[in-house]
């Protein structure tokens, strides 16, 4: 590259704008460029090439590992989001579940006689319920109180394998044969 009888150069790498000359081998006969100067031509070529001895950036295998590696760390972090939204909605189930079955257990036989035996119900859409009365203890000849175990059973779910909570009570009532006074409780969970 001439321009008038100067010859251009790509410089020397300090920015300043100088001109330098290339050297000319004696071997090949061909033009190298100062040291320094940031790039080396081709021996046949007029053009300079970049070249660093240091290289920068990654390789395509680095880049290819790094995203199996962020792929891989992101599958696992799904997985422990998804396990915990599941684990958070059984805790809602299971409170709710509770809460159903102390609203039952409150006022089961609440103004009438406690009687053993067997009864099941729905509490809404997806809560359904089977209590479960029974006599408890040994049969008193002197009074006519009695103590009963209630076991309420909350079902929820498949008809098939549904999950459930099992709830565990005492009360005193009059004896079935007795007048079926109101009822005093006592709770056991």
């Amino acid at each position: 590259m001439k321009r008038g009888n100067r010859e251009w150069g790509m410089g020397n790498g300090t920015g300043n704008g100088a001109l330098t000359r290339p050297a000319v081998c004696a071997v090949h006969r061909c033009q190298r460029w100062p040291q320094g100067s940031g790039s080396k031509r081709s021996p046949h070529s007029p053009f300079p090439i970049p070249h660093s001895r240091l290289q920068k950036g990654f390789s395509l295998l680095e880049v290819i590992a790094a995203i199996m590696l962020l792929a891989i760390a992101f599958t696992a972090l799904m997985k422990v989001a998804g396990s915990s939204i599941n684990l958070t909605q059984n805790a809602a189930d299971h409170s709710e579940a509770a809460m159903w079955a102390r609203s039952r257990l409150d006022s089961a036989f609440v103004g009438e006689p406690l009687k053993p035996g067997t009864t099941s119900g729905r509490f809404n859409d997806k809560f359904r319920w089977q209590l479960q009365v029974t006599p408890w203890g040994s049969n008193p000849t002197t009074t006519s109180l009695r103590l009963y175990q209630l076991d309420l059973d909350v079902l929820w779910g498949p008809q098939v394998h549904p999950r459930s909570a099992h709830f565990r009570t005492l009360r005193l009532g009059g004896s079935s044969e007795g007048d079926g006074g109101p009822a005093i409780t006592q709770a056991n969970r």
